[in-house]
């Protein structure tokens, strides 16, 4: 399994021209991080986890060159607006897209993208394939076995995927006794970690890090960052030897 982080950072985090702070006007690629994404390419399947405003664009940096699956862990905008984008896959591979998404989140997705699903059909609109997420329930992308599983955005409940020995997890503040055995034992765990303030609905960082040695992963890798948590070197270098802050492009093997 390869994962590359396509992006790292929250609405909150992404460079902007009015922000004077020195995570946004940093020149170290690692603070400039876009709306939180990750590619996993399987041995015969290539899937993303979220597409937010900034998908297309990461897909053409890292040049992806197939897509089978996109997984959404919930419907909040900085994670959903990139959809429409898969239709390049559409066109030049000729496949639909499987879209896996709770009931909640095929309703939000239904509104948002209305001409996806409308009656009258023209050409070039966004093939897919929607099939509901139940967490708790494992399902089948190939061969892959993915276990979905919920955790808490303060009162909204979103979803969590671990795919073998690796689990991902954004948006979350707390998560179940039940969803915590889940994943064990995985090897690689990706966590968001906001700002080191506290924060009503995101793990802070020091939340995140306390999460990440209870479940003792070999690597944890921190995304869902946002400017108020620091420059990368000065947040990471205080951090465990086996957690690190992913970015933007940042890859590994697992």
């Amino acid at each position: 399994m390869k994962v590359t982080f396509l992006g790292t950072g929250t609405s909150q985090g992404v460079p902007v021209i009015t922000c004077k702070c020195k995570v946004c006007q940093s020149t170290d690629k690692r603070n400039n991080r876009l709306r939180t994404s990750v590619l996993i390419e399987l041995e015969d399947k290539t899937i993303v986890v979220d597409s937010g405003p900034d998908f297309r664009y990461q897909l053409l940096r890292e040049n992806v060159q197939d897509l089978d699956a996109v997984l959404f862990t919930h419907e909040h905008k900085d994670h959903i607006a990139g959809l429409d984008d898969i239709r390049p896959f559409n066109y030049l591979l000729h496949k639909v897209i499987d879209v896996y998404a709770t009931e909640r989140v095929q309703d939000a997705l239904r509104r948002e993208f209305q001409y996806i699903f409308a009656e009258t059909k023209y050409h070039g609109l966004p093939q897919i394939n929607l099939h509901e997420v139940v967490n708790g329930k494992d399902f089948k992308i190939g061969t892959h076995t993915i276990i979905p599983f919920e955790v808490m955005h303060y009162r909204l409940p979103i979803t969590g995927y671990r795919i073998g020995d690796f689990t991902y997890i954004t948006d979350a503040k707390t998560l179940s006794d039940t969803s915590i055995e889940t994943i064990k034992g995985t090897k690689v765990l990706v966590l968001n970690a906001l700002q080191k303030e506290q924060h009503i609905s995101h793990f802070t960082l020091a939340e995140a890090v306390a999460f990440a040695e209870r479940i003792g992963a070999e690597t944890t890798y921190l995304t869902h960052i946002s400017h108020n948590l620091g420059l990368h070197d000065e947040v990471e270098k205080d951090l465990p030897s086996n957690i690190r802050l992913a970015y933007d492009g940042l890859k590994f093997e697992c």
